[in-house]
């Protein structure tokens, strides 16, 4: 906890002012932390999210998580997203998303995980109730883009909902950290194994190499998270010490080139993503409506 507040306390000393949390994350202790961090001398904005559990099915469910998630984080919500869909009963969660912004538990509302027809359903339900869906978190990186060439980013941008990135970093597989040779721990080994040993992948990190040079050798953390900015999202990437704090937040002394942003472009698009979107672990279908929730 000791390292924790000091990066908290580091990264807001240095102007960041937004933090991303969820129920989920340590079953409420994230939450608590940040309660537990925050400061009156220089306010945040938090967002958080509602676990869509196959058992959690009513709009009561996502007010009551809600309100207890207020009491964790000490104030009411910036941001309060549905965190992935559900087999079943989204719309429920929509109304219940309503529901706390009318009951002053939240001031914005979003969703994570959710493809481009769910997307437009959610944004049309809750506009019926008279607020604004504000956000999509999704995967977006260097290395998996799918958002970008299947039409869900077009969506996001014609409804004027943004797009937080999570995993930005490409799992950290785009850290410099690992190669062939280093691979990291647990599921991403067999990830960054698969990765560095296809043959377009030395193409993509000569580029990215190059741009950190041309730079000034910030950081390749730095490149990936300005190519996310570069194409209208807001990246989130987490920081588990000052080091990485401070390596996330130079990224917003500088940015890309157009040039740089499609030379990019141009080599990560011949990678498969990362993770296949057909294996993610989310429903892809409603089945009470048969509404696509999950395309990427």
């Amino acid at each position: 906890d000791e390292e924790l507040s000091k990066t908290f306390d580091f990264a807001v000393d240095k102007g960041v002012t937004f933090f991303d949390t969820a129920e989920l994350y340590g079953l409420g202790r994230s939450e608590s932390l940040i309660g537990k961090f925050r400061r009156q001398d220089k306010p945040i904005q938090v967002a958080t999210k509602f676990a869509a559990l196959p058992w959690c099915t009513s709009r009561n469910d996502v007010v009551s998580a809600c309100r207890k998630s207020v009491a964790r984080l000490g104030e009411p919500i910036d941001l309060y997203q549905v965190h992935f869909p559900n087999a079943w009963s989204n719309e429920a969660y929509w109304e219940g998303l309503a529901d706390c912004v009318d009951l002053g538990l939240v001031k914005n509302v979003g969703v994570s995980n959710y493809g481009s027809e769910a997307v437009r359903a959610a944004s049309a339900a809750l506009a019926k109730r008279g607020v604004k869906l504000a956000s999509n978190q999704i995967q977006l990186s260097l290395l998996y883009r799918c958002a970008l060439d299947n039409g869900l980013k077009s969506t996001c941008d014609e409804l004027g909902v943004k797009i937080l990135a999570y995993s930005p970093l490409g799992l950290g597989l785009l850290t410099g950290k690992y190669d062939a040779d280093h691979l990291p721990s647990g599921p991403r080994s067999k990830l960054g194994k698969e990765l560095y040993a296809r043959p377009e992948y030395p193409a993509a990190l000569s580029t990215i190499q190059a741009i950190s040079k041309a730079h000034g050798d910030v950081p390749l953390t730095q490149v990936c998270l300005n190519w996310c900015i570069a194409k209208g999202t807001v990246p989130i990437p987490g920081a588990r010490s000052i080091k990485q704090a401070e390596q996330n937040i130079g990224a917003l002394a500088w940015s890309l080139t157009n040039e740089e942003v499609k030379a990019l472009d141009d080599v990560t698009s011949k990678l498969p993503p990362l993770v296949p979107p057909e294996t993610s672990p989310f429903p892809k279908q409603s089945l009470d409506t048969k509404l696509v929730m999950f395309d990427s």
